[in-house]
This record gives structure tokens, sequence and C-alpha cells, in this order.
């Protein structure tokens, strides 16, 4: 079994996982935030819709450069648009997932900002930190949201107040 086919489930999983909570994000909301230095409900659930495709940017390129001076956050306000980015960079990363090989993972990649190396890092770790490890985080802060907008959240590694029988 290669890495990649090792990590399959897992990745599944939260992906499935990701998915429950982003349906949960309620239109008309956009601007919300439970603090001002927090980023607003719309570009929280949106970063987390585009998140899965950083498997193809750690995967099958050497590096990625962001121009600071050009960079415009996305936002996506409609939940069907923001499931639909979403499943996009699900099926994306899937494939990307599925086409790397063993030694991909080892290889060497960079995050760049207007040219300059910002992280070093092995493919491998830049799949596991940007992509899996920053979209859990930023799930469990988009459930924070939720549960301060008294909407009832699904549950992640077992069930929520929201499911319990009890």
């Amino acid at each position: 079994m290669s890495m990649a086919e090792s990590m399959l489930n897992e990745f599944d999983e939260e992906m499935a996982t990701t998915r429950r909570i982003l349906e949960r994000v309620p239109d008309g909301k956009t601007d919300w935030t439970p603090h001002a230095k927090s980023t607003p409900l719309a570009r929280l659930a949106t970063h987390i819709a585009e998140l899965p495709v950083w498997t193809v940017n750690s995967l099958a390129a050497d590096n990625i450069d962001i121009d600071p001076a050009t960079f415009k956050p996305k936002i996506v306000e409609s939940a069907a648009e923001r499931l639909a980015l979403f499943d996009d960079s699900v099926k994306k990363a899937r494939a990307a997932l599925l086409a790397a090989t063993d030694e991909d993972f080892g290889k060497p990649w960079e995050l760049r900002m207007g040219g300059k190396a910002m992280i070093k890092q092995t493919r491998g770790k830049t799949y596991r930190v940007f992509t899996m490890n920053h979209l859990i985080h930023h799930r469990a802060q988009l459930g924070v949201y939720l549960r301060l907008l008294d909407v009832a959240l699904p549950g992640t590694y077992g069930p929520t107040a929201d499911e319990r029988p009890f």
C-alpha cells in the first residue's frame, strides 16, 4: 500500500465531516464575527471550502508564490456555492493525493510570498500541515461560530450535545 493510499481513509473521513459542518453555515450572516479581531463567517467558511486544494498545491508543485500586493481573499456568500466549491476542491485534492508517489512526499516544497521563501519543508509535511491540520483547525473555529449563532452542530469525532439522546 502506498503512502497516499494509507492516507485516503482519513482524508475521506475528514472531508465528510467538514462538509457536514459547512452545510450548517447559514446564509445571511456573511459579515458576522464573534469578536472584532475574528474573520467574518463567510470568509472563514470559504477558506475552509478552498483548503483541500492545498493537496494539489503541495503534492503536484515545488512551490506556491503568493503575491501579497495582489492577493484578495475569496468570499462566497451562498451556502450552495460554498458547498460546490468545497466539493470541487475535494475532488481535485483526492485525485492529487492518489496520483502522488511515495517519493513525492519526500520532495522539497516552498511557500513564497512575493518571491521570498517563507516556509521550506517536504511535500508530505505540507500536505499534513497546510491541508489536513489547517482544515481541522479552521473547522473547529467554524464550530464555535456556529455554536454562538445557536446552530445545531453535527458530530465530528463523536456526537455533539445537539445529537445526544440524553
